[in-house]
């Protein structure tokens, strides 16, 4: 009999009230395993070290050693484990700087359940996660600096004419792609469109299938370039 190997998982965040609201809702996907819990950076090199786990979760502000500074110590030591960041903070200058430090993803502590899931499953199968109201910010400041010609062309985003790429996708997978731009998450487009949450996933599924991409974010900017969504 095949028995599904579980993902583990190292939590790290001074707030044990936090941890142990984290830890209920990681408990409830059986893929995810929690092997070991800190408080400070300086506990998660001991813990990784320790424990090997596939990801780190992992705050961005703590005494000591801050969720920045361990997370660029970890990637450096441990290439093989993948940080995901939680964060209050959803300014671009927060998660550009801790991208940069070699974080595979970054989510809002305001998150539910569902993307706090998605995330630690997208991140320890080695994608990336970048929180919708954080994507959708990133995006804003990105075309500010490329209008200002802050930006070369080649990397900004250039201007290009709108049209719905329905060689592609079908029309409601446009309108998903449409309101993943807009930062909504499942729940929300579900809403939106007046469908299930489940049948939303199954649409983002098949977006980036079809797009060749390997998560939301990667698939918002393409379509971005492309022209084939609407950034107001």
């Amino acid at each position: 009999m095949n028995i599904e190997k579980k993902l583990r998982i190292v939590l790290i965040d001074d707030h044990q009230l936090f941890r142990e609201g984290v830890k209920r809702i990681l408990a409830m996907e059986p893929s995810f395993e929690i092997v070991a819990e800190g408080s400070d950076g300086d506990a998660s090199m001991e813990l990784v070290q320790m424990y090997e786990p596939d990801v780190v979760l992992m705050d961005i502000n703590m005494p000591n050693v801050n969720g920045v500074e361990a997370t660029k110590q970890l990637v450096e030591m441990f290439p093989g484990v993948k940080v995901l960041i939680l964060s209050i903070h959803d300014d671009e200058t927060y998660v550009t700087h801790v991208l940069k430090t070699g974080a595979s993803g970054y989510l809002l502590k305001e998150m539910d359940t569902e993307a706090l899931i998605e995330a630690v499953k997208v991140v320890g199968e080695g994608g990336a996660y970048i929180h919708p109201k954080v994507t959708h910010n990133l995006i804003n400041e990105y075309r500010k600096l490329a209008n200002e010609d802050r930006l070369e062309p080649e990397v900004g985003f250039r201007e290009v004419e709108f049209r719905r790429p329905l060689h592609l996708l079908t029309r409601r997978e446009c309108e998903v792609l449409q309101l993943m731009t807009d930062g909504k998450s499942n729940r929300a487009i579900g809403e939106a469109l007046y469908i299930s949450e489940k049948t939303v996933k199954n649409h983002v599924s098949n977006i980036l299938q079809k797009m060749g991409m390997n998560d939301r974010t990667q698939a918002v900017v393409d379509a971005i370039k492309n022209g084939w969504v609407k950034v107001n």
